[in-house]
């Protein structure tokens, strides 16, 4: 029987690119209006897994990837997926800022008007001005909807990039690492605009700060060469993990 309670799921997941496998018998269980961070040193497979998520690695042409990657208990890999429309259900927020060279507006509005979600300019001012309120952005750009998504400072760009990931209602939002190119005032902002946002959204975080999971996320999941080491409640991973391994890493040792 189906657990509602489960978004997505991994089961037997195997990534190589050409001769070098990357992921190996991953299995992970995503929760519904949760945050899952995923931890581990760099190179450990969790970008890897992040981009399988929502087919991303679909544009690496030595990617192979075997194994079942389940929205909602349907297989995202068959044959027949509209790619795009995935997209549209499990949104990516990147590392470093990414904002399209067009206004603050259009930044938001582009999502939408491609999938046709609103119909007619009403709607679509609504829809705009409702994400960027979600994104904690409004207050700040409301007076200023046709200058450049890029002339906002970095922490602005970061949550205009949420903004516009949220503008197509996805189910799940993937961010990695999404305050590493942030000051701390601004990481702090996005850290409770993720915490406020769960409420609404699935979402699956890499971050390499051990302080940042523990405070933002729900559930970890610990990734060493390619493989999940451990995974738990986050309050049982850092308070009590069940392998020296993971202990080691949360403590510094390692990474």
């Amino acid at each position: 029987m189906k657990d509602k309670n489960i978004r997505m799921q991994t089961k037997g997941l195997n990534v190589s690119y050409g001769d070098k496998q990357a992921l190996f018998d991953v299995d992970l269980e995503i929760r519904k209006n949760k945050v899952t961070a995923l931890i581990g040193p760099s190179g450990c497979g969790k970008s890897t897994f992040l981009r399988c998520l929502n087919r991303m690695n679909d544009v690496v042409d030595s990617c192979k990837i075997d194994g079942d990657v389940l929205l909602d208990g349907f297989n995202i890999y068959k044959k027949k997926v509209d790619v795009v429309l995935l997209r549209q259900k499990i949104g990516m927020v990147f590392q470093k800022p990414n904002p399209f060279p067009k206004s603050i507006f259009e930044n938001v509005a582009y999502g939408p008007k491609i999938h046709g979600l609103t119909s007619n300019k009403e709607q679509l001012d609504e829809l705009v001005e409702k994400s960027l309120n979600r994104a904690g952005l409004w207050g700040e750009v409301k007076d200023r909807l046709e200058d450049p998504g890029t002339s906002l400072s970095g922490g602005q760009q970061q949550r205009l990039c949420i903004a516009r990931a949220i503008a197509v209602t996805p189910e799940v939002i993937l961010m990695d690492e999404p305050c590493s190119a942030l000051d701390p005032i601004a990481t702090k902002i996005i850290e409770d605009l993720i915490n406020d946002l769960k409420k609404k959204f699935t979402i699956v975080i890499i971050t390499h700060s051990m302080q940042q999971a523990a405070r933002v996320s729900d559930y970890t999941a610990f990734f060493h060469l390619g493989k999940i080491i451990e995974s738990g409640t986050t309050k049982q991973m850092f308070s009590e993990p069940k392998l020296k391994r993971t202990q080691d890493y949360i403590a510094g040792k390692f990474g």
